[in-house]
């Protein structure tokens, strides 16, 4: 079993990369996923799959954690460097954001985004 930090460095390494499988597959089946593209929340392994195909179909998320940490209510709060493209390489958004993961048994249950 990986540590809370080594799951966190894995699925934003695998989701860089684009490997939607490896990520995918550190989530819960009915995971509670942000839609930060147009607002509102998705459920699901599979609605998350859909999101991130669509998603990367119109620009490049890169997404680097920089800080990691667990609070008090045992919630992983990443900070993060997001720099987003569209699919011509201008920059589009560059900035740092807080992601924060509930994590049960090693599976990522939901996930929430703080500018």
């Amino acid at each position: 079993m990986h540590s809370t930090q080594e799951l966190i460095q894995a699925i934003y390494a695998a989701f860089n990369k684009r490997e939607i499988e490896a990520v995918l597959s550190n989530m819960h089946a009915d995971v509670d996923w942000p839609n930060g593209m147009e607002g509102g929340r998705i459920q699901g392994v599979a609605k998350v799959r859909d999101y991130w195909t669509r998603q990367w179909g119109m620009m490049n998320p890169r997404v680097e954690p920089l800080r990691i940490e667990n609070d008090q209510q045992g919630l992983t709060i990443v900070e993060v460097h997001q720099v987003v493209r569209d699919l011509s390489g201008n920059i589009l958004i560059d900035q740092i954001v807080h992601h924060t993961y509930t994590i049960r048994n090693g599976l990522i249950e939901r996930m929430d985004i703080e500018t």
